[in-house]
């Protein structure tokens, strides 16, 4: 698993957008920390709670320097609606093939909700060179990060 002082793996993508543009996450290091809050699934009560509180201090992260990225296994067009139902202005980032869950060792699987190879809730914070300087992983995939120490990590 991705852990505090290793080298963050870089993964391509795409964004849940109308316009379901590529992702790479190299093209976002190098301009200050980044933010990759893994999440199990769009629209779920644990998940919609998660993505609005990091919407809530969207602004907070951004006078740090900081770029917010969302990453799920759900599709571009399932993160697209989930954008614009809850409001939320930073991009999620849809890894249907799995390949940044896998990377980070987050996949998961929810058998009693149908629900096979999606992310662990996960936040890790990334220095400008790629490096993990803040790491979270969930020991149940309802439990929210402290959004304090995440943004802390971030100002620090």
């Amino acid at each position: 698993m991705v852990s505090n002082g290793d080298t963050a793996p870089t993964f391509s993508a795409t964004v849940g957008t109308s316009d379901h543009e590529p992702f790479e996450l190299d093209e976002h290091l190098g301009d200050g920390p980044v933010v990759l809050a893994f999440f199990p699934g769009a629209f779920t009560p644990p998940c919609t709670n998660e993505m609005v509180a990091l919407q809530d201090h969207r602004e907070e992260f951004q006078d740090a320097g900081a770029t917010l990225l969302g990453v799920s296994a759900d599709s571009a067009f399932s993160l697209g609606a989930f954008r614009e139902e809850y409001d939320i202005e930073f991009d999620l980032v849809s890894d249907m093939s799995r390949e940044a869950i896998q990377a980070y060792d987050l996949e998961i699987d929810i058998e009693e909700l149908g629900l096979y190879g999606i992310a662990n809730r996960a936040v890790y914070v990334l220095d400008e060179d790629g490096t993990v300087v803040y790491d979270w992983v969930a020991d149940d995939p309802t439990n929210e990060p402290e959004y304090d120490a995440v943004l802390e990590s971030v100002e620090s």
